[in-house]
């Protein structure tokens, strides 16, 4: 096994490890407003595993290469590594209103500085970018799709519902503010 191959697999590692543990410390609480999800964590957790599981396995299957040559599988890792990375660096950013779970912290306050002033779900994007990475890296075009559609179908549906509940609390200030930022890709979308 390459240095490449041993990378691939730690990242994968990290980036299971790192969901795992942001779904089962980061979810909301009882003084929380908690009624806001609408199953969004659940079809997440069943679309993310779902695509990585199933792309690896056509790339496995079949042979339907986007490129020649391995660097296809740096970039790929590269996005993968920057995905995880930066996602961290999001969660930490918001503190204690990160939540895993669509809710409301009592003292919630819209943050709009940092990514916030680009993008409304930086988080989301970086995930989304990983799940591109996985697509990339297996250089398979079956797999880009299966690595990037169901995640990218489940977040919409999560930042519909997200935004509602946002919308619902904090009424003109969430809706100028998502007048001047795009929901996942800086000026484009």
């Amino acid at each position: 096994m390459n240095f490449l191959h041993i990378l691939f697999t730690i990242s994968m590692v990290a980036w299971f490890l790192s969901e795992f543990l942001y779904k089962n410390i980061l979810k909301s609480n009882n003084n929380d407003r908690k009624d806001k999800d609408r199953s969004t964590l659940n079809i997440l957790w069943l679309a993310i595993p779902f695509s990585i599981f199933t792309s690896v396995m056509i790339s496995y299957n079949t042979k339907l290469p986007m490129v020649t040559g391995n660097w296809i599988l740096y970039g790929g890792e590269m996005l993968i590594i920057t995905g995880i990375v930066f996602r961290f660096a999001i969660i930490r950013s918001l503190g204690k209103y990160f939540t895993v779970d669509v809710t409301i912290r009592r003292d919630h306050k819209i943050k709009k500085e940092g990514f916030y002033n680009y993008v409304r779900h930086p988080s989301y994007a970086f995930s989304l970018l990983t799940s591109l990475g996985l697509g990339l890296y297996l250089n398979n075009w079956l797999s880009l799709v299966f690595a990037f559609v169901p995640p990218f179908l489940a977040f919409t549906y999560r930042i519909k519902i997200e935004e509602q509940a946002l919308v619902e609390q904090f009424g003109d200030e969430y809706i100028a503010y998502r007048k001047k930022t795009k929901k996942l890709i800086p000026f484009i979308y």
